[in-house]
Formats: C-alpha cells, structure tokens, sequence
C-alpha cells in the first residue's frame, strides 16, 4: 500500500495584506518571534514588526518591502508549526517564486536568518533592476497554451510564471504588454499585474549579479527534505545547487505547473500553505482536484494543520 505525503508550500510576492504579521505576533504562544523578527529588522534594515502589522497596502506592495516581508512571515509560521508537529522527512516543500527562499529554510539548506538577509538583497536589487527600464507583467487566463506563448514570443515577450490552472504570466516591456492587452490570444484574458517589473526575465540581471556576489558568504546545506525547483520541478538534493538555482531563479521562468506536476508524481495527498497563504492552495485545487488543502493564516489554523498532518503523514492507503 503507498503511504499518503503531505507537501508544506510557501507563497512569493502578491500574496501579501496588511497586518498579515499581526496574529503571529499577537498569539502568547509566539513570544520568542519578537526577538527573531528585531534580528531580522536589524539585518534588513526594514521595521518588519511595523510592516507587518500596521503599514498599509500600497506601502508593502514596494519590492524592496515585500520579499522579506513574505518570507518572514512563512518563517515565522513554519517555527510555530513545527513546535506544535513534527512534519515527516520525506514530506516535499516548494516555494513560488522568492517563496522558495522559505521552502529552502524549512529544507534546512538555508538558515532562517540567511533567508530573510537574502530575501532582502532579492528585493532591494530587482526594485533597482525594476528603475532601470519600463517593464511590467500581465496575467494571460485561459486560452490555449500553444498559442498565447506562441503570441508572447511574437511581441517579444517573455512566459515569466506558468502556474498551471490556465494561467501563464507574460513579462517584458510596457508597450508589449500594451499590444498583448489590445490583441490577446484567442479565448485568453490579459489582466495588468501590480508589479514594478517584469520579474523572471533577462531585466532582472543587475539583481542577479548582487545576488550572486552575496550568496558567496552563505554556506548551504544539503536539504533535509524533498525540496522542489521553479526551475522545472525537479528535486533539488545539493544545497550548492540549490542556492545556486535561488540566485538564478529571479532571471527564469517560474514553472509552478512543473512544480504541480512533481508534486502529484510522488503521491502528495494533502498540502499546507504558510501564511500569507491562499493563492497556492487556489491552484492545488484547480489543478490537482481531490488533494486535501490548508491555508495556514493564523494561529488559530495549526490546529487544522496539526489534524491534516497525522492524517496525510504516513497513514496507508
């Protein structure tokens, strides 16, 4: 009988709200997370306790803010989750996008600290990258797959996130966006992202460089659990090439439907987003229909998580 696997996801940039950090904070339970969060505002240079708690929408919505903001606060959950179960060693984890910088902590190639830090150069450098040059990112919905990235390549246009769900997101400079929004692929819809840039292309090469250039004083190790690419899916085993792929990710194409794809190959009956969660669990259900789900948003939800962990983590079926 195959055993059920039950996957830990973490979310990327977009998924954030305001207050997001507050219940985290706020429960007793989490006493500890105020000394680690200071830390980590220190090394930022960003008041991620204010951030995440009373700033508002449009000033969190800043690169810069966001991507430490984000992973942050998964962080923080995961340590949370992690004091009230043990989540087995074969159970996978994945990250969409700078998300993966968190799944790469809770793999255990990457220490919380080092994590934020270089969530933060991530999103320091492609908000610089973002000033260089008019770009941005539109979501194209539907159509088919063939022929809206037939049309992407047409203006010149890049396939920045293929999330699976009929989703695929387009990037690359204003005016093509443009033409792409005016003549869209047939049966597809374009809906304009709020984004500084266009993410996961050749326009993010500054940030990669500076990326690199930090990632030389972080010292991986190899993960202690299934940690899954953006790259195409695949299993990543080294903590080398793990980082290794983190740095290069923000120039490549995010191919969540890959990671999707891997996910159901290995038997994953259930999975748990981390906080600021939701946009995950919505394309696991899309797409791989029947798969048990969880939204971590505030402590209120471990109970829920504890529950579906005993019941995917090894029951027989």
């Amino acid at each position: 009988m195959l055993a059920d696997v039950i996957a830990l996801l973490a979310p990327g940039q977009g998924s954030q709200t305001p207050g997001m950090l507050t219940p985290w904070l706020d429960d007793p339970a989490t006493d500890s997370a105020g000394s680690g969060l200071a830390a980590w505002s220190e090394t930022t240079g960003l008041d991620l306790r204010r951030l995440g708690t009373t700033a508002d929408a449009e000033e969190i919505k800043d690169t810069a803010v966001t991507q430490p903001l984000v992973v942050a606060t998964a962080l923080l959950a995961a340590a949370r989750l992690a004091a009230r179960v043990e989540l087995p060693a074969p159970a996978p984890t994945a990250g969409h996008s700078v998300g993966e910088l968190a799944a790469a902590a809770v793999a255990g190639v990457l220490s919380p600290d080092a994590a934020v830090a270089l969530a933060a150069v991530r999103g320091r450098e492609m908000a610089a990258a973002c000033a260089a040059e008019p770009t941005g990112m539109s979501a194209v919905l539907g159509g088919n797959p063939e022929q809206v990235l037939t049309r992407l390549g047409e203006l010149g246009l890049d396939p920045a996130n293929r999330n699976g769900a009929g989703q695929i997101v387009a990037a690359g400079p204003v005016a093509a966006l443009a033409a792409l929004a005016d003549a869209p692929p047939e049966r597809a819809r374009v809906i304009p992202l709020a984004v500084a840039g266009a993410f996961h292309t050749r326009f993010m090469a500054p940030a990669e460089e500076a990326m690199r250039a930090h990632a030389v004083s972080v010292r991986p190790a190899d993960p202690g659990r299934p940690l899954l690419s953006n790259a195409e899916g695949a299993v990543v085993t080294s903590g080398e090439d793990a980082l290794n792929r983190l740095v290069a990710q923000v120039t490549r194409p995010v191919r969540w439907d890959e990671c999707m794809a891997t996910l159901q190959k290995m038997g994953v009956t259930a999975v748990i987003e981390l906080p600021p969660a939701g946009t995950l669990v919505g394309l696991v259900k899309r797409e791989l229909k029947g798969t048990a789900t969880l939204a971590l948003k505030t402590p209120d939800d471990l109970d829920k998580a504890v529950e579906l962990i005993a019941q995917h983590a090894g029951a027989a079926r």
